[in-house]
């Protein structure tokens, strides 16, 4: 196998994933947990992740093909419930809590959003499928899901500091960057729409 291909594919998974940006996401969706319950979180996300991502790498575009979704399509869905995850993070979740009408137990954001999309998203889907596509046998697919696993693992190894980084910050620091990083991820969830809309040809 190819070192060269080794590192661009392990470059492009981490950029995509983006293991250290995941830190203040994760930790504006768990708020005031536990570092048990975070640690059961964290790793109930990175699993599914890592089961979706394999699923993709291993079939490809054949799993959208075969139900007969594309992968722009997928770009623009992933886009919608991300925006959904954005406007929840401003607004819903701080109304809850002012109102008293959901508890921090109740909230499980491990398979949504946190595994997808922000894990297993569009991008870090067409980049298996891409990279499996370009490994060239099953040596080289194998060397794409063993690179896929580690960078996961940095992610969930992250996860585990995020106790402390929380505390570190504060309850006022923690509110500030839950409200930046929620119209972050609202930028972020309409870039995936007009990318997607942009991969369906209608503008260009």
């Amino acid at each position: 196998m190819d070192m060269a291909f080794l590192i661009t594919a392990f470059a492009t998974l981490f950029v995509v994933i983006d293991p250290p940006g995941l830190i203040p996401l994760f930790i504006a969706l768990t708020p005031g947990m536990s570092p048990m319950q975070r640690r059961a979180i964290g790793l109930r996300a990175c699993l599914v992740g890592i089961a979706i991502l394999t699923l993709f790498g291993l079939a490809g575009e054949a799993v959208l093909g075969f139900i007969g979704i594309s992968m722009p399509a997928f770009r623009i869905a992933g886009g919608i419930l991300l925006f959904l995850t954005a406007l929840d993070m401003l607004f819903e979740r701080r109304t809850q809590r002012r109102e008293g009408q959901t508890t921090v137990s109740d909230h499980d954001p491990s398979v949504f959003p946190l595994a997808i999309p922000l894990i297993a998203g569009p991008g870090a889907i067409a980049t298996m499928i891409l990279l499996v596509g370009q490994s060239g046998g099953w040596q080289g697919t194998l060397a794409v899901h063993l690179v896929m696993l580690g960078v996961v693992l940095m992610a969930f190894l992250l996860f585990l500091v995020a106790g402390p980084l929380e505390r570190a910050l504060g309850r006022t620091g923690t509110v500030v960057i839950t409200r930046l990083l929620g119209m972050l991820l609202a930028a972020l969830s309409v870039q995936f729409v007009i990318d997607g809309v942009r991969g369906t040809g209608l503008i260009g």
